[in-house]
């Protein structure tokens, strides 16, 4: 059987998440769920365009992870307000949080514990 592009950006999974297409190996919609619940978070449909856009920021190498899927996210919710729209339905940061959802590794310096401070 002729190895497709699923195959090289997700060696070894033997199940493809069709809604999903650069998922990492191992990574299913109900692992994402049991996250979330853990995580106090209910997820919607602009959720799970999150993890989307995260699983396939990290598909793409040109530049350095954080920057990466900031850019992608601010991109694709520049309408609803950008990454300041994200940070209201995900508390903790987007980058963090939708990393942990899309089962990737959150890069280094994704925590913002300052956003939002008023102090």
């Amino acid at each position: 059987m002729p190895m497709t592009m699923q195959d090289i950006i997700n060696p070894g999974s033997t199940r493809h998440v069709p809604d999903f297409p650069d998922a990492p190996s191992g990574w299913t919609p109900d692992v994402a769920r049991k996250q979330a619940e853990r995580m106090g978070i209910e997820l919607g449909a602009e959720h799970w365009e999150v993890i989307r856009v995260i699983q396939g920021a990290y598909r793409d190498e040109s530049a350095p992870p954080l920057r990466r899927i900031h850019d992608a996210l601010e991109a694709r919710f520049s309408e609803q307000g950008g990454m300041r729209h994200l940070y209201e339905i995900f508390a903790g940061g987007p980058v963090t949080r939708g990393c942990i959802l899309a089962g990737v590794k959150p890069p280094a310096g994704a925590v913002d514990e300052s956003f939002g401070s008023t102090a």
